[in-house]
């Protein structure tokens, strides 16, 4: 039966309707996606998250996109969530890849009081506190280790190994010490007895360091006491020197120096800070000793503790020495007591008569010392050489000196202060005469003239005549002969300026001679310790380049070996063949090709740091140059093939 109308009319207004509806909902929920979307973007972007994408899907919503750290993408869905349900939103972001954690900065701090070590920082977990503090107590029976060490698991740094073992050495030398250790940079602050003893230790230590780190020494001596405290200038031929100088701070030192100065002294004068000054005006007294000697031109003033003596030759005018004693007696603080004494001229007739008057002592450099002259008799004689042998030796003491009981009062005095004077150097020669001592010499010892005057002023006493010349010689300073890189270096070089190490022709094999080079250079190395050296080859130009080249490469390894049987450490060692390149002779000759076959020793640090010296130009040769330029070969980018090789 066939629908009626009136059905086929309420079917058709119900599918209206429906699809109506539809359409409304449809737009409805595209309104409130596009609502959605935007009030989370905004409240995004407020919050500085604008890399975050927004995606709405019904009622879900998707954020994508790179963040910047994993807090910034929770910071997202926490605002997401604030707009809608965060069960709704679904997270498609992802995280932008972070740097890889640095590597934390190992760092030690050793501290050192006599047997007692602390130990403070952050070292390697496969190195670890134990091992550390096993070899710190292994510097010293007896040593107790207080260790607040932590550790990180993190790579060994390059150099941290040498860094650590270089600072318990250098803690073995100091007692009283603190360290700072890091694997590019090593600080060494301590306490040495004497200013001799941290110039020696500083010049081991710089020896020892090893190369890729900074090394820092700040050690200290304490201030010496100097007994008796004393300034001695002298003028001569009208030039003004120290012979000692002492002063008891930095103030006073510069004020007698600039005093000094100002009168002709050399400026490389130096003057011991020390204490045992008898008052803190001693540099106002030093200053006016010095304006004084320096008017009258000629002459010599000591101060010992407050004794001041000005002992001036007979060619100055007696109304001159009068009005320039007088005017440094009144200048000089109350405390200093003046003896100012002119010399009379001598008397022809007695100066004949006097010239046999005389002892003289001689050292010599292999540490004899000759006794000759006069004494007043036998005991003073047996006292005299009794004193020297204790001085110098038993069997280093010759005495020849005679007996002469007329010698002027004093005599044995004046004997005795020579030898003691005498023995703070290395060679010299001390003459007594009736009216003055003259001492010279040479001593490694850059104080010895300060501690020889300190010795005469303090024995002989006021206005007693005696004149000091002490060359101060740095290759008898102890100091100076520690081995140091520089000087291994330089010694041999030396040993190869004596004997080059020779091979057979178109051999590698050290020749029968250079057997001898090779042993003395592997004692010296051996003294030195770890070298990092380049041991050079060079050739003659007499052959074929690439065959001289391979040739000193092989002769530089050569050397290399021969050193290591003779026990020398060779993992610093670099072999480097020269071959014909660097000539330092003419090859044109016998002699030429033979200086230019020849093996070199350098140190890596001075080949690194040398200059690089760029090619002269020739502007005239300049000009004549063609520079051809290729079109290419067809229609690639490319040059031209090369011509091949004759």
């Amino acid at each position: 039966m066939a629908p009626s109308k009136h059905a086929l009319a309420t079917a058709g207004t119900l599918a209206l309707a429906a699809v109506v509806a539809l359409g409304a909902a449809t737009v409805s929920v595209g309104m409130i996606e596009r609502t959605t979307q935007a009030e989370i973007v905004e409240r995004l972007q407020d919050e500085g998250h604008g890399w975050a994408e927004v995606r709405t899907d019904g009622l879900l919503v998707s954020l994508s996109g790179e963040s910047p750290s994993e807090a910034a993408r929770f910071r997202a869905l926490t605002l997401a969530g604030m707009v809608v349900d965060g069960a709704r939103v679904l997270d498609e972001m992802t995280v932008r890849p972070g740097l890889e954690i640095a590597a934390p900065e190992f760092r030690l701090e050793l501290l050192r009081n006599d047997d007692t070590v602390s130990v403070i920082g952050l070292v390697p977990l496969s190195r670890g506190a134990d091992e550390l503090a096993e070899r710190i107590e292994g510097l010293s029976a007896g040593m107790a280790v207080s260790e607040m060490v932590e550790t990180a698991d993190y790579p060994v740094p390059p150099n941290w190994d040498r860094a650590v073992a270089f600072a318990i050495e250098a803690m073995r030398a100091l007692p009283m010490s603190k360290l700072s250790v890091s694997a590019d940079r090593i600080e060494v602050s301590g306490l040495v007895r004497d200013d001799q003893s941290r110039r020696e230790l500083e010049a081991r230590l710089r020896q020892g360091f090893p190369s890729g780190m900074e090394l820092v020494l700040d050690i200290t001596a304490p201030r010496p006491v100097i007994t008796p405290f004393t300034l001695r200038v002298a003028v001569d031929d009208g030039a003004l020197r120290f012979d000692a100088c002492s002063a008891d701070s930095e103030a006073a030192r510069d004020a007698i120096l600039e005093a000094g100065q100002a009168a002709g002294a050399a400026r490389s004068t130096s003057c011991t800070v020390g204490m045992g000054a008898p008052t803190q005006r001693w540099s106002d007294g030093a200053v006016a000793a010095i304006a004084a000697v320096s008017e009258l031109g000629s002459g010599a003033v000591t101060m010992s503790d407050t004794e001041v003596s000005l002992v001036v030759p007979h060619g100055v005018s007696q109304s001159r020495f009068d009005r320039v004693a007088g005017a440094l007696e009144a200048r000089l603080p109350e405390v200093f007591s003046l003896e100012a004494v002119l010399l009379a001229a001598p008397d022809p007739d007695a100066e004949d008569a006097e010239a046999a008057r005389e002892f003289l002592a001689m050292l010599d450099a292999d540490g004899v010392l000759q006794l000759q002259g006069r004494l007043t008799d036998e005991r003073i004689r047996d006292a005299v050489q009794s004193f020297a042998r204790a001085r110098f030796g038993l069997a280093t003491v010759e005495m020849t000196a005679r007996l002469d009981p007329d010698l002027p009062e004093g005599w044995p005095l004046k004997a005795l202060t020579a030898i003691d004077a005498l023995a703070e150097l290395d060679e010299g020669a001390a003459h007594v005469r009736p009216d003055r001592i003259e001492l010279r010499g040479v001593s490694g010892n850059a104080d010895a003239s300060d501690v020889v005057s300190r010795i005469m002023s303090d024995k002989l006493g006021q206005g007693a005549d005696f004149r000091v010349s002490v060359v101060y010689d740095e290759a008898r300073d102890p100091a100076s002969q520690v081995p140091t890189p520089e000087r291994c270096e330089a010694w041999i070089r030396e040993i190869l300026t004596d004997q080059q190490i020779t091979f057979a022709p178109g051999s590698t094999r050290v020749a029968g001679a250079a057997s001898e080079t090779l042993n003395a250079i592997a004692e010296v190395m051996r003294d030195c310790g770890p070298l990092e050296m380049e041991v050079g080859g060079h050739t003659d130009s007499q052959g074929s380049a690439d065959g001289n080249l391979a040739l000193s490469q092989s002769r530089a390894e050569a050397v290399i070996d021969a050193l290591m049987e003779r026990q020398v450490l060779i993992s610093g060692l670099v072999a480097r063949g020269y071959g014909e390149d660097r000539p330092i002779a003419d090859n044109s000759t016998a002699a030429g090709r033979e200086a230019n076959r020849r093996i070199e020793f350098r140190l890596l640090s001075r080949i690194a740091q040398a200059p690089v010296i760029p090619a002269e130009r020739d502007p005239e040769l300049e000009a004549t140059l063609e520079i051809r330029v290729s079109d290419g070969a067809g229609d690639m980018m490319r040059p031209e093939p090369r011509p091949a090789d004759d």
